[in-house]
């Protein structure tokens, strides 16, 4: 690993752990937070706006010629080359009402590849981490995608948003559970890809995401020796696109799948 990389590595892994300690002082105090709806399924609050605010602060702090891409303000340009993604609280609607499944999720962008995936679940006290070409850690032990042999040997995780139809999700759950599988959806995208990285899930399929709910662990999940679909980072930064992954025993499996029930343009 280049020393660039090593350096926004350290960081990534600190902020995300100083970003989550600040969510979760919100999180204790829910009845205090100010909430609006941006769109059908969609809130946010002063906790997500304020963790984002800390999280530019000390990467401008730290890099400030990097770029910053983020969910709750406007995109930072950069002159380095180096681009930050990121998302202050994924899964907000759970954070909303005291559901602990939620995260907070920063990633690094170079050359048109993710490079650094952070994610940090305060209430668990659960770091996975990554660089590209390094593995992908849990706290600070190795993790690794769960061995299958087909989609009835675990959870499959399947994603839901307000920009495509839901008719996709509908007909992809069908075709899962006709091939004996189970869905499991947590209202984290972030977390869920996580999961599978980590063994938890068996995959994960969603017609549409934002880079800063799936860049970070998209990484982790190659990194974990899983499969992801081939994308270009700074295309996702741009747009966000499809997301299938994967262990390699079901990967084409529900690509096919995808293929038949999503397309990846937003509604």
């Amino acid at each position: 690993m280049d020393i660039e990389t090593e350096q926004r590595l350290e960081l990534a892994k600190n902020l995300v752990r100083e970003a989550g300690a600040m969510a979760l002082d919100f999180f204790s105090s829910l009845s205090e937070l100010v909430v609006e709806q941006k769109s059908m399924q969609d809130l946010v609050s002063n906790a997500d706006r304020d963790v984002e605010i800390f999280i530019r602060e000390a990467l401008n702090k730290a890099f400030p010629n990097d770029g910053i891409v983020g969910e709750e303000h406007d995109n930072v340009e950069g002159s380095s080359g180096y681009t930050w993604v990121i998302d202050p609280i994924d899964g907000t609607a759970n954070f909303l009402t005291s559901i602990p499944a939620w995260c907070v999720v920063l990633a690094c962008v170079h050359n048109d590849e993710t490079i650094i995936g952070a994610i940090f679940v305060p209430n668990n006290d659960e770091l996975f981490w990554g660089a590209k070409g390094a593995g992908a850690f849990l706290n600070d032990e190795p993790i690794k995608t769960a061995e299958t042999r087909g989609l009835h040997d675990g959870n499959t995780g399947v994603g839901l948003n307000g920009r495509t139809p839901t008719k996709q999700v509908i007909d992809f759950i069908e075709l899962l559970l006709e091939k004996n599988g189970i869905f499991y959806r947590n209202a984290s995208g972030a977390l869920m890809l996580a999961y599978v990285a980590a063994g938890r899930l068996i995959g994960y399929a969603e017609p549409h995401m934002n880079a800063w709910d799936c860049v970070a662990a998209q990484l982790l999940i190659a990194e974990a020796g899983g499969c992801v679909e081939k994308q270009s980072a700074d295309m996702m930064l741009e747009k966000g696109g499809r997301v299938v992954a994967s262990t390699p025993a079901i990967f084409d499996e529900l690509v096919e799948m995808a293929d038949k029930a999503f397309n990846d343009t937003p509604a």
